[in-house]
């Protein structure tokens, strides 16, 4: 049974345990965008992203990555280290999309290279805005240090993933990470990584509303978001089984 509730998120609750250094994460069907302003919940979305982010943080444990993943004990939970997490967004895009089209007018699908790597400051009320290294060092949200480890750690993790998802036919437009400290101080990888946090177009078609198989689904109210959530975790988990 978990212990006393510590946080709860938009998609997620913290639960403590037994150890003071274990935490219990249990995934919500509940779904929401453009800053909360939509929400909604997508039928075992908790499921489907507990599963998938438990065989990416197994891939990426396995490839040298440290990751706050323990043990998925059950469908929705997942037993994680206890961390201090860094209240900054670490997004790395490998094709333009999403904010990136819009503020730029570079056009949808555009091939990033070297891929982007973008700061944002993990605060709601602020609207997760954009950062540039001096006003993560005027903010004393990290330090210069941390910030090149942040950065290579999303690199690092990205060359991982995209032969990984492509392997699954999948395109790896973009996606979210989140990062904590442990007592030590290291950095590990924390939250998720699931259709929830990166945009996954299917390489089986070219039209644009079909190929979406992530929350611009909810988002754009393109419809058969379930489906796509299940598409996603059929072809992971398979690729998954050959490592």
């Amino acid at each position: 049974m978990p212990g006393e509730k510590l946080y709860e998120g938009k998609a997620k609750i913290i639960y403590a345990t037994e150890d003071p250094d274990v935490l219990l994460t249990y995934f919500k069907d509940d779904a929401t965008a453009f800053n909360a302003q939509k929400r909604g919940q997508i039928l075992d979305k908790g499921k489907i992203n507990c599963a998938i982010s438990t065989h990416l943080f197994q891939l990426l444990e396995a490839q040298g990555v440290a990751t706050h993943w323990l043990a998925t004990p059950s469908d929705r939970e997942m037993r994680v280290k206890a961390l201090t997490i860094l209240p900054l967004e670490v997004v790395v895009r490998n094709r333009a999309a999403g904010s990136l089209c819009r503020q730029t007018g570079l056009p949808l699908g555009h091939i990033l290279a070297p891929p982007l790597v973008e700061f944002y400051y993990k605060n709601d009320d602020l609207g997760d805005p954009l950062l540039t290294p001096d006003r993560v060092r005027v903010m004393n949200l990290a330090s210069p240090e941390q910030m090149d480890t942040l950065r290579r750690q999303a690199l690092h993790i990205n060359q991982i993933l995209v032969p990984f998802f492509a392997s699954c036919a999948i395109t790896l437009v973009d996606f979210k990470l989140e990062f904590g400290l442990d007592r030590a101080g290291q950095i590990l990888l924390a939250d998720e990584i699931s259709p929830d946090t990166c945009r996954l177009w299917d390489q089986s078609t070219d039209d644009e509303t079909q190929r979406v198989m992530d929350k611009d689904r909810f988002r754009q109210d393109l419809g058969h978001i379930e489906q796509a959530y299940q598409r996603v975790l059929e072809r992971v988990a398979a690729q998954s089984a050959k490592f």
